[in-house]
């Protein structure tokens, strides 16, 4: 939210009070607080009729420190609040939220003179209590990350009344901003007025699905907003050298995170906030829907399977979209029965031909649904507050929304799902979740409007803590359009309701990079777009981008995303992707892995691998798929397409054609093809299966080894996520390649293509360590 007329003046009817000077300072262990004062005090008269800001800080986990600033401290606090699992150490006093107590041996403070220090690992704040008022955070080697100037600290109360907070950390020159969640809008940040409030408004907006109050700095720090509310930001948009962020509450609490790496910082973050599970191995294959209003049965969907199998395109996952519902009852979670009279029998089938099933869902109840009187009847329903269920007719005739703040809605909610377990569904499509009421009254006292942000975060964990308890953990996996913070805890999440264009394939792109930067481990989209029908050109393009992002997904609204439907070349498209990313799993599960233990994303923005390079910084068409792959998809039906290359030499992995960076390229692709190079110095694990993800990915391992690739070492996961091989590549005499020692049990035959003197293929025996 914008409060200025300019850098001099305020809007009309606005009246800020901004931190001027700190008239009292108390000072612990780990933490300090400070009081200070809205004007310059020159007597004591002038600490009378004028308000007193306190500003705490403190570390709620190692390289994290937090920042709480509040005007009135006894505004009732109904929640809810972000979990913060990774959060062990002080709060720093008795503040809205804050990280727990205890302390965790990590942050100390230091006073020499009028200066004071909190230090947590590599990152410090400093407070100099005789200058102006201003917070200013170092580095480990003492460099200046960002501060909190003269306006940086301030409550503001706006001309309809309203009380805001509102804090503002510097932007250095250069200095890049990325994040916020799933934003579709450009990539870097700066210039732009962001709120964090979710809406379904479709990749073509300004709104979001997935929002998340947490930014990344090309600096090297991070900043995570703790307010599960609505989040104003000015992004160098109002005070053009500042991020501003703004909450309509009487408590502002922000976090600021510590690098120096991009991975650095999102590993303290999903440290803080939750690491995102481990997806099953199978879920990495293709699926395939039924799209959204299309006409189908159990024919069509046997048509659609044998038409894959047919064509020779391996298929993982087959999904059943809304209409597997009767229509005005969607969610009842009852098949109909008109149109699917053996749903158990059928599933049944499917799972004979090796496919896993998934159902669309959503947390609506539509009032000719059986469950609207039932859920009314045991109060799992939300409510306004006369008493009356809060309904509207967007979506589902007299829909209403399931209250899962109540412990009770949450296990009825799973009772209604576990009927599908039962009958062989093995996951979930969770759509919806962004529009929420605010005019409404929650089971647990819950605040509507920070309950707007946060309700996402209760349906998704509803649903995957059921297929964690039902299928085991490792096995659960969900399909989810919205969430905030913590949500990439339950993956997968897709990008939403796109177009079938080249310009929606790209912003989808830009919003699986803003996600990933904000903590999301696996992201996927619709191959070809959901609304509208796509040209061949934007189908077969797409085919390529979707195969070779985290999870891949056929689907579409109106028009099925088979691919004989846009042609001969189309399936051949299909089937080579597809085979390629079942060839890349032990690589691309050893990237999951990772992402599941540090939180960085699969899917890479390019500054993510490479920080240190100027020309990385902008980039959004182009992004390393795990560490060592980078892919730059086609966005031109004449596959002409433009990317950067940073240093040293790559390969294409589909020509071998090798080509030395830094630099721009221009090259045209057919549709057989992308820029898709492997990087300098790597070794690349790929599996001989190409028809399941879920094989046994050391029988038949490649190693394909760079030519400058030396003393690299390879580890390749089982499908639990453990260690089931590990070798080591190192160069002998006259270059050639050896594998020198491995991990495991037993013997293992390994196919190494070298380069060099190494050139050409050979089997190798490699005994266990």
């Amino acid at each position: 939210m914008k409060f200025t007329d300019g850098f001099w003046l305020m809007r009309d009817g606005v009246r800020a009070s901004y931190a001027t000077e700190v008239r009292d300072l108390h000072v612990s262990a780990d933490h300090f607080t400070a009081y200070a004062a809205v004007r310059r005090v020159e007597h004591r008269g002038h600490t009378l009729n004028s308000p007193l800001l306190t500003v705490e800080c403190f570390s709620p986990a190692e390289g994290v420190i937090g920042v709480r600033a509040t005007h009135h401290a006894g505004k009732a606090h109904r929640g809810p609040e972000f979990a913060l699992p990774g959060a062990t150490g002080t709060g720093g006093g008795s503040g809205a939220s804050g990280g727990g107590a205890g302390g965790g041996g990590f942050a100390r403070t230091r006073r020499d003179g009028s200066v004071t220090e909190l230090t947590s690992g590599p990152l410090t704040v400093r407070l100099d209590r005789d200058g102006p008022w201003g917070l200013t955070f170092l580095d480990a080697d003492g460099r200046r990350l960002t501060e909190v100037g003269p306006k940086g600290t301030a409550f503001v109360v706006d001309a309809d009344g309203a009380h805001h907070m509102v804090a503002q950390l510097a932007l250095a020159v250069g200095e890049n901003v990325y994040g916020l969640g799933e934003r579709f809008t450009p990539f870097v940040k700066n210039g732009q007025s962001v709120d964090i409030w979710q809406a379904d408004g479709g990749t073509s907006s300004e709104q979001a699905y997935k929002n998340v109050p947490f930014h990344l700095s090309s600096r090297g720090y991070g900043v995570f907003v703790n307010h599960p509310g609505r989040v104003s930001y000015e992004v160098g948009s109002e005070s053009v050298g500042q991020v501003q962020f703004s909450v309509e509450d009487q408590t502002l609490e922000y976090y600021v995170v510590a690098g120096p790496t991009p991975k650095e910082v999102l590993n303290r973050y999903t440290a803080l906030t939750g690491r995102p599970a481990l997806p099953p191995a199978w879920s990495f294959g293709l699926w395939l829907t039924t799209s959204f209003c299309t006409s189908y049965d159990e024919e069509t969907v046997t048509s659609f399977v044998d038409g894959m199998a047919e064509r020779k395109i391996p298929l993982s996952v087959f999904h059943f979209d809304c209409f597997w519902m009767r229509e005005y009852q969607w969610s009842d979670f009852q098949w109909d029965p008109e149109t699917f009279p053996d749903p158990a029998g059928m599933l049944a089938r499917l799972k004979q031909r090796g496919l896993r099933v998934s159902m669309w869902i959503n947390p609506y109840i539509g009032q000719k649904s059986t469950l609207f009187a039932e859920g009314a009847a045991l109060g799992h329903l939300v409510r306004r507050p006369n008493g009356d269920i809060w309904q509207w007719d967007l979506w589902q005739a007299g829909m209403a929304l399931v209250d899962f703040t109540s412990p009770a809605a949450r296990a009825w909610y799973q009772e209604k799902l576990q009927v599908l377990l039962d009958q062989g569904v093995d996951c979930f499509k969770t759509d919806f979740g962004e529009r929420v009421p605010t005019d409404v009254v929650w089971h647990d006292g819950s605040d509507p409007e920070r309950m707007h942000n946060y309700y996402t975060h209760l349906y998704n964990q509803c649903v995957f803590e059921l297929l964690e308890r039902e299928r085991g953990r490792g096995e659960a996996v969900l399909f989810a359009r919205s969430a905030t913070a913590g949500g990439q805890q339950y993956p997968v999440h897709w990008g939403g309701d796109c177009f079938a264009s080249f310009e929606a394939m790209a912003e989808s792109l830009r919003g699986g990079l803003s996600l990933g930067l904000s903590g999301f481990g696996f992201w996927s989209h619709d191959i070809g777009g959901f609304e509208g029908t796509p040209e061949p050109a934007v189908f077969k393009r797409w085919l390529a981008f979707g195969l070779l992002s985290s999870h891949s997904r056929l689907h579409g609204n109106m028009s099925y995303r088979v691919p004989w439907e846009f042609g001969d070349e189309a399936v051949d498209v299909a089937r080579q992707f597809t085979e390629l990313k079942h060839r890349l799993m032990p690589y691309l599960y050893g990237a999951a892995v990772e992402a599941h233990r540090t939180g960085v994303p699969l899917m890479r923005p390019m500054l993510v691998e490479f920080p240190g390079d100027p020309g990385c910084r902008t980039l959004d068409r182009q992004y390393m798929l795990g560490p060592d792959l980078l892919v730059a998809p086609v966005f031109s039906a004449d596959g002409e397409v433009e990317f950067y290359l940073p240093a040293g030499t790559w390969t294409h992995l589909l020509t071998g054609e090798r080509v030395t960076g830094p630099g721009w390229r221009r090259e045209r692709h057919g549709y057989d093809s992308l820029p898709l190079y492997v990087r300098p110095g790597a070794v690349l694990p790929l599996g001989a299966d190409d028809q399941r993800p879920d094989g046994d990915w050391l029988e038949g391992l490649t190693l394909l080894v760079q030519p400058d690739a030396d003393g690299v070492t390879v580890v390749v996961p089982d499908r639990s996520g453990a260690e089931a091989g590990r070798f080591s590549v190192v160069r002998g005499e006259g270059g050639a390649v050896r594998v020198v020692s491995a991990g495991g049990a037993g013997e293992f035959r390994v196919r190494v293509v070298g380069g060099g003197a190494g050139r050409g293929v050979r089997e190798v025996v490699v005994p266990a360590r």
